[in-house]
């Protein structure tokens, strides 16, 4: 592993809103040999002597920041998010999540990792990333995502489960060269980002595109994330998306996306749905969205987008739906917690980082381009959970 560049350690602290006071209290900096821990972790900052790696763990949890960027040869630019497709034009900014800023900056390690990778492999640049503008109707981008991804929408319904066909869509995806990963916290649940945080992220490049999905969303809603994300690709944008619809750009990606999994044709029983009592528009959402595989909240978007309901009973259903997700993340947690069993940590974590990432870490270790190092930071996990992790059962992909 190369030599740390002081200057991150630095930057790493200051931009926690740490003194050295603070943080050397925080990373358990001790006295030693007479000479103080700020003292100490000041020499650090000024190049003397390195860090071990018991203490970078330290200062990667007490700084919020993913160990890899402390391996970066300069300190990145700061909240580099690319665009923020959250915010209105002329509104506020969404609060600052530092959890966010360290979870992006983690991947855009991760995406330098790959783009090396496979420039050393000669791959070829990926033309239809960026090939598309806002001027192309949505029926036209949505088929041709559609004829790029070989997606067929009748095998993703056949699926067994939402978690099934969002397997299939994924494989279909992640065959033409996009990287799809399941990402919403730091690799514990104490870091969870909410969902109104942000639902997923895009970052446009010809050779190593990747797609981000908030996997703390509900799982009948990562299909439809997805796709906006690929939507963004085919844009060439770089950015956080949330739920601001009203946004020109996540608008389009939105209904792009709703296009593919829910073409308008089949929406015409919904034509005056907004006469009906509200529990019973929400059985009729919930049936239909279920014989979909797709998340209710996509099917109310959709029909208010045709003028079916109301803006506020779209706003009304889109609570309901909140306040039943996070019920039912309460009562799993519960489950969770009086109960053995469950998927292992590999499992979870294979299913987080995806099938193409996987076969890309395992292929580049063969060839002795990657060291376990930097396979465990490409992948999340520690350097010794890394051949466990790829050595474990095939990632279920779906039905071809």
């Amino acid at each position: 592993m190369p030599a740390l560049n002081p200057e991150i350690l630095e930057w790493a602290r200051k931009t926690a809103g740490l003194s050295l006071d603070e943080a050397a209290h925080e990373i358990d900096l001790k006295e030693a040999h007479g000479v103080a821990g700020a003292e100490r972790l000041a020499a650090l900052e000024k190049g003397t002597g390195e860090p071990s790696r018991a203490l970078l763990v330290r200062m990667s949890k007490a700084y919020r920041r993913s160990l890899l960027v402390f391996y970066l040869e300069r300190p990145p630019k700061t909240g580099d998010r690319g665009k923020d497709f959250r915010t209105l034009p002329g509104g506020k900014p969404p609060l600052y999540n530092p959890v966010l800023d360290t979870l992006i900056r983690d991947i855009r390690g991760r995406q330098s990792i790959i783009r090396s990778l496979l420039e050393d492999a000669e791959a070829e640049k990926l033309r239809f990333i960026g090939s598309a503008t806002m001027n192309i109707p949505v029926p036209t981008l949505a088929e041709g995502i559609v004829r790029q991804i070989d997606f067929d929408l009748a095998k993703f319904r056949q699926q067994d489960s939402v978690e099934d066909a969002f397997a299939y869509l994924r494989y279909r995806v992640e065959d033409t060269g996009i990287f799809v990963l399941l990402l919403g916290n730091l690799g514990s649940y104490h870091t969870n980002i909410p969902v109104n945080t942000f639902r997923g992220f895009a970052m446009a490049d010809e050779i190593a595109p990747i797609a981000i999905i908030n996997d703390n969303d509900a799982r009948s809603a990562w299909s439809f994330t997805a796709l906006h994300e690929v939507a963004h690709l085919w844009l060439g944008d770089t950015g956080v998306s949330g739920w601001a619809n009203e946004i020109g750009v996540e608008q389009y990606c939105s209904d792009v996306a709703a296009q593919i999994l829910l073409p308008p044709r089949e929406l015409d029983e919904f034509a005056s749905m907004g006469r009906i009592p509200f529990d019973r528009l929400l059985d009729v959402v919930g049936k239909f969205a279920d014989k979909r595989k797709i998340s209710r909240a996509m099917v109310a978007y959709r029909v208010f987008r045709m003028g079916g309901i109301t803006h506020k009973t779209w706003s009304d259903l889109n609570k309901r739906f909140e306040q039943d997700w996070l019920e039912h993340k309460e009562k799993e947690a519960l489950r969770q917690a009086t109960r053995e069993g469950g998927p292992s940590y590999y499992v979870v974590r294979r299913h987080r980082v995806g099938k193409a990432l996987l076969d890309l870490a395992g292929r580049s270790l063969g060839e002795g381009l990657l060291t376990y190092t930097k396979a465990g930071l490409l992948l999340g996990v520690r350097a010794r959970n890394v051949e466990p992790l790829l050595s474990g059962e095939p990632s279920k992909r779906g039905s071809e």
